[in-house]
């Protein structure tokens, strides 16, 4: 053999345990690859004592959170607005705003129903406007876009007033107890925890959704096209809630220390957030959700009508594939 020839024998011998090398960290890497969990499920909340139980389930490692993430956001707006462009799979919402979303993107579930309003969400006025006719002229801050809408519907009808009545001032809902300390608005249409950070500071509701009951239902809502890769983050993301519901119930103390910094009270004013809200329970979720007519499904249709009646909505959309029970954990026999 001559000198040229044994340099190249030479070589692709040094070269062969390289490759061999090269070979096996690919493949370690693939591995890798195959063994990484997927992405996890987002979920979009905004700051409201209703949905208060995932951040609870999360406190107490009720879910896994390489599964399910939280995503905090400042208002209903930016939360309706993650669900649209899948920045978010799934959403914290309440009905009226999920048909919002649902006239833009069809296919959206209801997976679970958190709470109803009775009494939560509330028109706060300063101390000396004494009656809904007294806002005849005023100005009234209200997140036009979401469940600040139906109230405002709810509030006129009750006063016999129409919203030229009115100085509209459209506020996001984490804008409203600014501008009421600012002296921007002389009342606005809010809910928890901002109503009651209101009464500290003189104002006095005049109507509340105990005016309007069944009317303002707040759900977990998930984009379909998330639930076949997220079914079982799905499923364990709603059983958390029931179990933190049950420990809110049976720990009120560390539930309401725990909840302070989302819903940004003190502690001994958290259980005083859900005053007006009621809390459904597993088996009254099954009622509302599954079943050949869902109990929520006649509720959904009325509220549709009304949103339509008054331009709430560009388009009707249906109730009918609005709900999906898969998610709930099953009623023990």
């Amino acid at each position: 053999m001559n000198a040229a020839r044994r340099r190249l024998v030479a070589k692709a011998r040094l070269r062969t345990p390289h490759r061999r090398a090269l070979a096996a960290a690919a493949l370690v890497l693939l591995a890798g690859c195959a063994r990484s969990p997927e992405r996890p499920l987002r979920v979009g909340i905004s700051t409201f004592p209703g949905y208060s139980s995932l951040h609870l389930a999360r406190s107490l490692g009720y879910f896994d959170t390489s599964q399910v993430r939280l995503v905090e956001l400042a208002n209903a707006r930016q939360v309706s607005d993650h669900l649209r462009d899948g920045t978010v799979d799934a959403a914290t919402l309440t009905l009226d705003e999920a048909f919002v979303v649902k006239q833009d993107r069809e296919r959206l579930r209801v997976v679970l129903v958190m709470d109803m309003s009775r009494g939560a969400d509330a028109v706060m006025a300063r101390p000396d406007i004494a009656t809904l006719r007294g806002l005849r002229g005023k100005r009234i801050g209200v997140e036009t876009s979401s469940v600040g809408a139906v109230m405002l519907d709810a509030m006129l009808s009750s006063a016999g007033l129409v919203a030229s009545d009115l100085r509209i001032v459209d506020l996001s809902a984490n804008e409203h107890v600014a501008a009421y300390r600012a002296g921007e608005v002389d009342a606005v249409v809010t809910f928890e925890p901002m109503r009651s950070q209101l009464l500290e500071l003189g104002a006095r509701a005049l109507f509340d959704s105990r005016s309007i009951p069944e009317r303002i239902v707040d759900v977990l809502v998930v984009r379909a096209d998330a639930t076949p890769t997220h079914r079982r983050a799905l499923a364990a993301l709603v059983a958390a809630h029931f179990r933190a519901r049950e420990y809110l119930e049976q720990n009120p103390a560390d539930a309401a220390a725990r909840l302070a910094p989302f819903l940004d009270v003190a502690s001994d004013q958290v259980l005083l957030q859900f005053a007006g809200l009621h809390l459904p329970d597993l088996a009254e979720n099954h009622l509302l959700l599954s079943g050949a007519t869902p109990h929520l499904v006649p509720t959904a249709s009325e509220l549709l009508a009304l949103m339509l009646q008054h331009r709430l909505l560009r388009s009707a959309v249906s109730p009918d594939s609005l709900v999906d029970a898969g998610f709930l954990p099953a009623l023990a026999r």
